[in-house]
């Protein structure tokens, strides 16, 4: 009998190369913080008006450095300071809201071979919000507001 058959509860390792150990599991990636979507969606619409900082801050009457901070994520922004700002890029609160969301699927899409049920749930929690949102602001003309498949929202004006 070999030493092998005496040792039922012991796993036997085989090297697969040898000297070299299998990588280890890699880590399951982070979620996006909100404060750096929100503030990709700004410096994005910002630049895509071709509007320098100091243009949309002054019309949004907040400081230059602090939209600055706000766009590079480091400053988690009020809703009054987030409003100003959407409104100094032309864009309805429910409307910047409904962009961050739509990068929130973007990106946990990407991370993610199926979306979760927690993705899901606040997918359709943040819908159910931006309907809201939308339906208790003054109406402008034209705008409408869909949702999509899997709690997207599309905002139209």
């Amino acid at each position: 009998m070999s030493s092998h058959e005496n040792a039922p509860d012991q796993a036997r390792v085989i090297q697969l190369r040898p000297g070299q150990r299998p990588a280890p599991p890699a880590a399951p990636p982070k979620e996006p913080l909100w404060r750096d979507l929100v503030g990709d969606v700004l410096r994005r619409e910002r630049l895509a008006q071709q509007r320098t900082l100091k243009d949309v801050a002054d019309e949004a009457r907040i400081s230059m450095p602090y939209l600055s901070e706000v766009e590079r994520g480091r400053k988690e922004a009020s809703s009054e300071v987030l409003a100003a700002a959407a409104r100094a890029l032309g864009l309805s609160l429910a409307e910047l809201l409904g962009r961050v969301q739509g990068e929130i699927l973007k990106v946990t899409a990407l991370t993610s071979a199926a979306p979760s049920r927690a993705a899901t749930s606040v997918s359709a929690h943040t819908a159910t919000s931006v309907t809201s949102l939308t339906s208790a602001a003054p109406a402008r003309t034209g705008t409408s507001v869909s949702t999509l498949g899997r709690g997207e929202v599309r905002l139209a004006a």
